[in-house]
């Protein structure tokens, strides 16, 4: 209903106003699909040099198979103003005044700062890389990896590096995938891993055999290692990397640590957060207590439907689904968000990695018993040619034998046969109901028992081997 200039002087009038910063954009474009221009008037605030790109798809650019940086931008901002949107880039949000309705930006380049009021304010500031406060972690060529942007500086980094020598710190989804990376530039790759195996959204003995094959791979893997402090030449480019035990020398640097919602702005004007630093929702991803604010991507916490818990996972998949329930709902529709199973795939170089619903750890912190079932199989019939191993691990609630959670590691093909866990997991089905699935088969896809029914298989006899202890 109102913009400001400045705390009190009105500039512009509308029937309603919508303010979506960050990577609010799918949240715009729904609402505009829902509400013409003379019904709903839009800003949008973005930070950066780029808007509606594919975070997921930079270490792929960045290692070389993905050719262009546009090709991961979806719609540029021209495209986006042409939809009535008045996106307002390198523009940086500083303050939420909730009680005045209205935000405080800063034009990054001109460095003027001015008022904008909005009757509907959705909030889309997603996540930041975590950067611990060590010595020498701001040098040159030190790189987290978030943003177009990001990528854009690591690449640069690369053109000046003098050597070839790259340490990832991490081994989470970031580390592997830019581990990956560093090696398809041509980098003698070292990841430092603070934890007991790669990969902590898997339980270790699953992250053991990414480890195998990271190092099968070329990938120097040091777990255990927790990183001190950064060392740098005498040009103030970073040199080394320290940690209590070991230098391990290196020409550029990738934070792979992982990430944390990006909430100051929304915690200082006393939004409510989550027990991991997000934004907390209701089902229409308004937030809590608000009537006229919406968030949702990475800066919020979503609710896991198998634990019964909120937790902070950022991924593109459901920040793109956050956006069309606000916009839907911002723009007169409907629409709700339920939950997450916890999801999520990657890859390092062949070796693919999936995981969905509860590790061990998870099952334990909210009081679960559990069993577990592992088996070995491979992605096609055994006679067929090209069939190579795969691992699945299965965890089914003691007694009822609910499924609780899948980690798969494997090739050809086996980090997306997570999705019929993960769709037994949303349905509450159990491991015994799970071995009548009606999977396709045949020789160039599958075995005649596909490795999801043998796990099931194997966590039913377990659960009911249990039951009868």
């Amino acid at each position: 209903m109102r913009a400001f200039s400045g705390p009190d002087v009105p500039q512009l009038s509308y029937a309603s106003i919508a303010v979506v910063f960050l990577a609010g954009n799918a949240a715009a474009s729904q609402a505009r699909r829902l509400k013409g221009p003379d019904e709903l008037s839009i800003v949008a605030f973005e930070r950066g040099h780029f808007t509606s790109y594919s975070a997921c798809g930079i270490p792929y650019w960045v290692g070389g198979d993905v050719e262009q940086r546009e090709d991961l931008i979806a719609r540029t901002p021209e495209e986006h103003r042409e939809r009535a949107i008045d996106l307002r880039m390198r523009t940086e949000v500083t303050e939420i005044d909730v009680a005045r309705e209205r935000v405080r930006a800063r034009d990054l380049e001109s460095g003027e700062t001015y008022w904008t009021g909005f009757d509907k304010l959705v909030i889309a500031t997603g996540a930041r890389p975590v950067r611990p406060a060590l010595p020498g972690m701001d040098a040159a060529g030190v790189h987290g990896v978030q943003t177009l942007d990001d990528g854009q500086a690591l690449l640069d980094s690369l053109d000046r590096a003098t050597g070839q020598r790259a340490v990832v710190v991490g081994a989470g989804y970031i580390g592997v995938e830019m581990a990956e990376a560093m090696l398809n530039r041509g980098f003698e790759v070292t990841v430092l891993n603070r934890g007991e195996q790669p990969m902590a959204t898997l339980d270790p003995d699953m992250g053991a055999l990414v480890h195998d094959a990271m190092d099968g791979l070329g990938i120097t893997t040091v777990n255990g290692a927790a990183v001190t402090k950064i060392l740098t030449g005498p040009d103030g480019r970073v040199s080394a990397v320290a940690t209590d035990e070991e230098t391990y020398p290196a020409d550029v640097v990738v934070l792979g640590i992982g990430v944390a919602p990006e909430t100051a702005l929304a915690g200082a004007a006393g939004l409510p957060l989550g027990p991991h630093g997000g934004l907390l929702t209701d089902l229409s991803m308004r937030v809590v207590g608000h009537d006229s604010i919406w968030a949702g991507g990475d800066c919020v916490e979503v609710l896991d439907l198998v634990a019964g818990r909120t937790r902070h996972i950022a991924l593109g998949t459901h920040a793109n689904k956050h956006g069309q329930v606000i916009g839907s709902n911002v723009g007169g529709g409907y629409g709700t968000f339920p939950g997450v199973v916890g999801t999520a795939v990657s890859k390092v170089c062949d070796l693919e990695i999936a995981r969905t619903g509860l590790r061990e750890k998870d099952a334990r912190a909210v009081g679960l018993r559990y069993v577990t079932a592992t088996i070995e199989s491979t992605g096609r019939a055994g006679y067929y040619p090209g069939a190579r191993p795969m691992t699945v691990k299965m965890l089914a609630e003691y007694r009822t034998g609910r499924l609780l959670g899948v980690q798969i590691v494997g090739r050809d093909g086996a980090a997306k046969r997570v999705d019929i866990a993960a769709v037994a997991l949303t349905a509450g089905m159990t491991v015994d109901q799970m071995t009548a699935l009606d999977l396709g088969y045949a020789p160039p896809f599958s075995p005649v028992w596909d490795p999801i029914l043998v796990a099931a298989r194997k966590a039913s006899a377990a659960v009911r081997a249990a039951g009868t202890a």
